[in-house]
């Protein structure tokens, strides 16, 4: 059973190994599919109908038109990501993806086209105002998120301060739910996040943010390494974006200011 399952993760490791770039295979199907997190806002989230909307949405869209690409959005399990970037599944990682050396190992960035800043959100009546009173509180973040990995590699900014295990969520909502009720006492977010929840939320819980110290993240659109074709066609679009003001419309739509 073990020789079995040693030549099947073998032979998909070599079929992994022989992928060449894909560019030609996209056009013929003129599809791209990209890999997003839908709970993610204001990045893709769906609205009250049902409906993809959000900044990398529309910023995808716009892009791959230009492209002569047609996008089909893939809700993934977000710790997976880069998993179901290398077996096939979806095509690009597209969606607040923070770039990080780590994630450089597996995948292929394009240049960075927003940043952001992690914070803290916590109710507006705790005792939080900087990283250090988090002291004998307990802290959610989002497994495979880029705020779980600065936490555990920059530790100086907030784990130092840390007393609780650290509480682990599929996705930020269920997190943020669990600071409105109590279970937990702050969850490490994405800035833009939590800047946009509170603006557009009706809160019987009124929330806050809290600044940390940790450095700006970068976001980039996630390839396989072979993909060069693709990488560099979607970094020209980009470009081309933001010459054209349809980035900065974008931003000012779901941030309030252009980056």
């Amino acid at each position: 059973m073990l020789l079995v399952l040693g030549m099947l993760a073998g032979g998909i490791a070599y079929r992994m190994n022989q992928r060449h770039d894909s560019w030609d295979k996209l056009q013929e199907k003129n599809k791209v599919v990209v890999g997003i997190d839908d709970t993610f806002v204001p990045m893709a989230f769906r609205d009250k109908h049902g409906n993809l909307e959000g900044y990398d949405i529309e910023l995808a869209k716009a892009t791959f038109e230009k492209m002569g690409l047609e996008p089909d959005f893939q809700t993934i399990d977000w710790s997976m990501n880069q998993t179901e970037l290398a077996t096939g599944h979806i095509d690009v990682i597209w969606n607040g993806y923070t770039i990080n050396d780590q994630r450089k190992e597996k995948v292929a960035f394009s240049e960075p086209y927003h940043s952001d800043r992690l914070v803290l959100l916590t109710k507006a009546e705790a005792a939080i105002t900087k990283p250090a009173d988090m002291k004998g509180k307990t802290l959610a973040v989002q497994t495979g998120s880029a705020g779980a990995e600065s936490l555990r590699k920059e530790p100086q900014y907030l784990q130092t301060y840390l007393t609780k295990d650290v509480a682990q969520y599929d996705t930020y909502d269920k997190a943020i739910n669990d600071v409105k009720v109590g279970r937990v006492d702050a969850v490490l977010i994405d800035g833009d996040y939590a800047n946009y929840y509170l603006a557009h939320e009706k809160l019987n819980q009124p929330l806050k943010t809290v600044k940390t110290e940790f450095p700006p993240d970068e976001y980039g659109v996630g390839f396989r390494k072979e993909d060069k074709t693709l990488r560099n066609k979607v970094n020209q679009t980009l470009d081309e974006l933001a010459q054209d003001g349809t980035k900065a419309k974008l931003s000012k739509k779901y941030f309030g200011r252009v980056d």
